[in-house]
């Protein structure tokens, strides 16, 4: 009996190792939802003027977005999916020349095993600095 209850202790042991045991893979996040640019409402400001309301106008932004003026983020109020609105600070329009405006929906984390969205950042478009 003692034989047996020790190759029903080794088999089980045996068995227990060659099943294996690995952690979970982790998934990859995966490309996240393309925002897209149709509008800058306004389109220009004259230089050395006051701060301003920018309204920009497409689709796929995500409910937090965010504006980026020149590659800087900027504070962003989301109006629905197709429209965001930011400020724009007096500052940045003291010289005449143009500025890059993208947004950039910002990536969702994973869970336990990875997975979720990365962040995508729409095309540009260009503000006139008169």
């Amino acid at each position: 009996m003692k034989i047996a209850k020790t190759v029903f202790l080794a088999g089980l042991i045996a068995l227990g190792l060659a099943c294996g045991y690995s952690k979970p893979a982790n998934t990859p996040a995966m490309p996240g939802s393309m925002p897209n640019i149709t509008q800058l409402a306004p389109n220009n400001a004259n230089s050395g003027g006051p701060a301003f309301t920018l309204t920009v106008n497409g689709a796929n932004f995500a409910g937090n977005a965010k504006i980026n003026w020149n590659g800087m983020a900027l504070t962003t109020t989301p109006m629905s999916g197709n429209k965001l609105v930011t400020t724009v600070p007096a500052s940045d329009i003291t010289t005449a020349g143009s500025a890059m405006v993208t947004v950039t929906n910002p990536g969702t984390p994973g869970g336990q095993y990875g997975g979720g969205t990365l962040p995508e950042t729409s095309n540009s478009m260009t503000f006139t600095i008169n």
